[in-house]
């Protein structure tokens, strides 16, 4: 049986590659796979960079596995289940495991390198990153089209990507777009001209060499400004500057930039 996540190091950046062919899809079983990995690359001390990958030639994750979301719903359907607001449904593996990249303290890549729909770019918006490489491939949310909705986190992240206006466009036309379009609509950073990997490598080469306890406060003040008050997330904003001016990576490089040995832009 061949491995759905496949993990290579590079000095301090991890790449890790997702591998289920012919068609590329996200399954149980490489859900299982990668929940172990992250578990192990974000424990990792060494490990200053995430980047994550298609193994196949045009393809990120074409999407979720629609035959195990049929079973799923068999099964509901033959036990009488029903569903409310009132009684939200527990998280799943994968919604867990987008929920702990998202808040790792180690920055976390999408090197787009082919189609990603549905859980597939679900992923893509959990990462920090999102680089799209050029070609004849597609992005997005087309999950209405089969009848159901973007289920891990699809409708909650794009919102917060593109605005609510756009948001409601895309997931209620089912539309996907093209690498070149999605950078304009705030779906990824940029498209670059392949090989993807080559230019992801070359951002995490220059994370992984930043402070990592400076790259663990922004990302986490950062992330979480939408949904702190203003007061709160400026407090902390001041109480972890501080941290970071104490700090021993702080105190030398502001010495080392007052002698003139260092500058201040890239």
């Amino acid at each position: 049986m061949i491995a759905q996540i496949i993990v290579e190091r590079r000095d301090a950046v991890a790449i890790i590659r997702f591998n289920n062919p012919p068609k590329g899809y996200m399954n149980a079983a490489m859900v299982g796979e990668l929940d172990t990995a992250v578990d192990a690359l974000l424990a990792d001390e060494s490990v200053r960079v995430l980047v994550f990958t298609g193994a196949l030639k045009g393809v990120f994750v074409e999407h979720y596995d629609v035959s195990e979301l049929v079973a799923l719903s068999e099964k509901l359907r033959a036990k009488g289940a029903s569903f409310s607001l009132d009684r939200p449904s527990p998280e799943s593996a994968y919604h867990k495991i987008l929920t702990r990249l998202e808040a790792a303290p180690k920055p976390v890549i999408a090197a787009i390198n082919g189609t990603a729909m549905g859980g597939g770019f679900e992923f893509c918006m959990a990462c920090d990153i999102r680089l799209a490489e050029r070609g004849p491939y597609w992005l997005g949310q087309p999950e209405i089209n089969i009848g159901i909705l973007a289920g891990a986190g699809g409708t909650q992240r794009l919102v917060r990507l593109v605005g609510e206006a756009r948001a409601l466009e895309l997931s209620l036309m089912g539309r996907t777009v093209s690498p070149d379009e999605a950078p304009a609509l705030g779906m990824v950073h940029a498209a670059v001209d392949g090989p993807v990997l080559d230019h992801a490598m070359a951002m995490a080469k220059r994370l992984a060499g930043q402070p990592p306890k400076a790259v663990a406060h922004i990302k986490r003040l950062v992330r979480s400004a939408a949904e702190t008050p203003l007061s709160q997330g400026l407090a902390n904003e001041r109480t972890l500057f501080l941290d970071l001016a104490v700090s021993d990576d702080g105190h030398r490089l502001m010495g080392e930039f007052v002698a003139g040995k260092r500058t201040i832009r890239d």
